[in-house]
């Protein structure tokens, strides 16, 4: 069987193969100028869809302006060859990324090479149409020339300069700002890089640039939410505070009413805590596990550079080291703080509602005694009134048998009223006892 039928094949089969070969890097030439855009494409409640058609509109915008067909709507990635430049498009999760390389013949002064970029070949409407959302706009310089570290400080005026020997055979330079044109600006040095290397390299480069400002977009969450966190934290130390009062209040003799705050006041108020809580944790949750995937990202790509050092300067890694990675410890140490705090006040609520629950049960069991109390009262009361009604009933059942006595006697019957009556009592009062005390168990029972 020399081929494997279609119908074999499992429904993903054929997209997840071809994923692996879906984004190459770009062919390029010994010099090259390259533009890097980064767009950022997630919506302020976190649906992007809407951004991305809107990006995937540009891009059939631009090619039209140019007399090319765009791609298809779904298309996650585009290259063309519009002559005067080239483009590679990828679109991803929150962000769409546009790279223009033009070859030049030679190699240029830096400053002309900076001045010589594909920008210029797009058109200024098109551009005015990312207003807001580039994220990344960075200039590059692939050149075969061997200009040593005074010259690139002279270039990058005096900026903390970054460079590296990577791959063997290539030098980068950069200074990782924004330059007055708002782009930053790599210089790519190509001392015998092999077939396709440089395009990989380039495209390293861009991934670290693009994933490092990625990354820092948890950094204002965590110090927005620092202060909430501090505010937080302060008021679950309040409420702690007051179920100790509380406590003590109790101890001394009171009941949990007689503390500085009512226990179910203070359960409110732990139950808001945590929403806001939750809240806090809901808005910055999806941002920072993102900034920490980029951060990995950013190690990997560096990893793949085989960074050497250049004496008299940091390299990139080294550079990322101390400017990145801070950045990405206080991300973490926020979300830390934040299942900590999570952590304290459902121990406070769990603790809370123990302790309220505990209060409730006191209070039933003071009821349910009173309960019994009056029960016993009742019972007596009753006993006491089966007593009189003894006596009650004895006292008429003694006159009635003693109207019948005294009505035998005028029938001639040789009978004392006086004396069967008075024999009479003892036996009426215990038949009349015995027979309340009988119909008082059935109705029991």
């Amino acid at each position: 069987m020399s081929t494997a039928p279609v119908t074999l094949n499992h429904l993903l089969r054929i997209p997840l193969a071809a994923e692996v070969h879906s984004r190459p890097s770009l062919r390029l030439g010994a010099n090259e100028n390259l533009t890097h855009l980064a767009v950022y494409t997630r919506g302020a409640g976190g649906d992007d869809a809407d951004q991305g058609e809107r990006q995937h509109e540009l891009l059939v915008s631009l090619c039209q302006n140019f007399g090319v067909s765009g791609p298809h709507f779904d298309a996650r990635y585009f290259f063309h060859d519009f002559g005067s430049f080239r483009l590679q498009w990828e679109c991803h999760t929150e962000f769409t990324t546009y790279t223009f390389a033009e070859e030049q013949g030679a190699p240029l002064p830096l400053v002309q090479a900076f001045e010589q970029v594909p920008l210029r070949h797009i058109p200024l409407k098109w551009l005015h149409e990312l207003n807001g959302k580039v994220m990344v706009a960075t200039h590059v310089v692939l050149q075969q020339d061997g200009a040593g570290l005074p010259a690139m400080r002279e270039f990058f005026g005096g900026n903390l300069l970054v460079g590296s020997n990577a791959l063997e055979s290539a030098r980068l330079w950069t200074d990782f700002a924004i330059a007055p044109d708002g782009f930053g600006r790599f210089v790519v040095q190509d001392l015998g890089l092999h077939h396709q290397q440089s395009g990989r390299l380039v495209q390293r480069v861009l991934e670290i640039e693009t994933y490092r400002m990625m990354a820092l977009l948890g950094l204002p969450h965590a110090q927005q939410g620092a202060p909430v966190l501090n505010g937080i934290e302060a008021e679950l130390a309040r409420l702690s505070a007051g179920m100790t009062d509380s406590t003590d209040a109790v101890s001394a003799g009171g009941t949990a009413q007689d503390g500085p705050d009512d226990e179910r006041d203070l359960l409110h108020k732990i139950t808001a805590l945590a929403a806001r809580m939750e809240k806090l944790a809901l808005e910055n949750s999806y941002r920072f596990a993102a900034s920490k995937a980029y951060f990995r990202l950013v190690q990997a790509r560096i990893e793949e550079l085989r960074e050497t050092r250049i004496d008299g300067v940091p390299t990139v890694g080294e550079f990322m080291d101390r400017r990145l990675a801070p950045a990405m410890s206080t991300c973490e140490s926020m979300v830390r703080r934040q299942q900590a705090l999570a952590e304290r006040i459902g121990r406070t609520n769990d603790l809370l509602r123990t302790r309220v629950g505990i209060v409730q049960e006191q209070q039933n069991r003071r009821i349910l005694e009173s309960l019994n109390s009056r029960a016993a009262q009742q019972l007596r009361l009753q006993q006491a009134v089966e007593g009189l009604s003894v006596v009650a009933i004895s006292y008429y059942s003694i006159g009635l048998l003693n109207y019948v006595g005294k009505a035998m006697k005028a029938a001639g019957w040789p009978v004392n009223p006086d004396v069967a009556t008075g024999v009479m009592i003892p036996v009426i009062l215990l038949a009349v006892w015995f027979g309340l005390r009988r119909m008082h168990h059935r109705v029991a029972a």
